[in-house]
């Protein structure tokens, strides 16, 4: 056990400072989702449709990644990597009790990748089906599912398509890790108690669901995964943990996408 103490608390942030970040994080999202989108993409085919949404969907989540930093820069006064590991709880986890880094802590990482496994795998269905059900006009539109890809009459399409893996990669890296973690709990998590209190982590499950409304069919769902994600970011003291928990969607498809360009799926 390491008798490294935490550091101060970081000044915490006002509602309307919060909701200015959420907005500014999630309006080119938005825009270029329902905007963008449908604007330029009405002659693609569908297999060309679902990848410029992705490359599209994917300068958004860049965005963020800067935003985040020059928040930070606003903050600290510079973007050094030790003030990022600071200020984002990019650190050992800590203690909930006594405050006290113990790298012990990181095997919570194993039943909760499968708690979250099995929400993701139990609930996410059902709760796109409620969600939509209460509110039809939120349904997914022909054409928005990243899953037509994977048909049987497009897959052959995709054999020898390294450019798709690698657009995958890049889409990966800043949706879960440098773009909506590091925005979502990096820069807001820390800052949200002053408002929120203990029940800060899920206010930033709730704020994490509805800056999906790029993909509003499944809200409901990003609330309950946003929420374990914060929950876990807030209990170590660390936001290795929401990282490591968001990237399994990754690495699921990574291998997915994996076996379509090589021609096994």
């Amino acid at each position: 056990m390491s008798t490294q103490a935490l550091t101060p608390p970081p000044s915490q942030y006002t509602l309307w400072q919060i909701l200015g970040i959420w907005l500014a994080a999630g309006a080119p999202m938005w825009l270029l989702g329902w905007v963008g989108f449908p604007a330029l993409s009405a002659r693609l085919a569908p297999l060309d449709a679902s990848l410029f949404r992705m490359k599209l969907l994917t300068v958004g989540l860049v965005w963020q990644f800067v935003l985040a930093l020059i928040i930070l820069y606003r903050e600290e006064g510079n973007i050094r990597l030790g003030t990022i590991s600071r200020r984002f709880w990019l650190n050992h986890p800590s203690s909930a009790r006594n405050g006290e880094t113990q790298k012990a802590l990181w095997w919570w990482l194993i039943p909760l990748i499968l708690l979250v496994a099995a929400l993701e795998i139990g609930l996410r269905s059902t709760l796109v089906d409620v969600w939509t059900g209460l509110f039809p006009f939120f349904a997914e539109p022909e054409g928005y599912d990243l899953a037509a890809m994977f048909t049987p009459e497009l897959r052959a399409q995709l054999v020898g398509a390294w450019g798709l893996l690698a657009l995958f990669l890049v889409s990966a890296l800043f949706n879960t890790f440098l773009g909506e973690e590091f925005l979502f709990r990096g820069v807001l998590l820390p800052k949200m108690e002053g408002v929120f209190g203990k029940w800060d982590w899920v206010a930033n499950g709730v704020i994490f669901g509805f800056y999906h409304l790029h993909q509003p069919w499944g809200i409901a769902a990003s609330i309950l995964s946003g929420a374990s994600y914060a929950f876990s970011g807030k209990r170590f003291h660390s936001n290795w943990f929401p990282i490591i928990l968001h990237s399994g969607q990754s690495v699921f498809f990574l291998f997915l996408i994996l076996g379509l360009v090589l021609g096994l799926a």
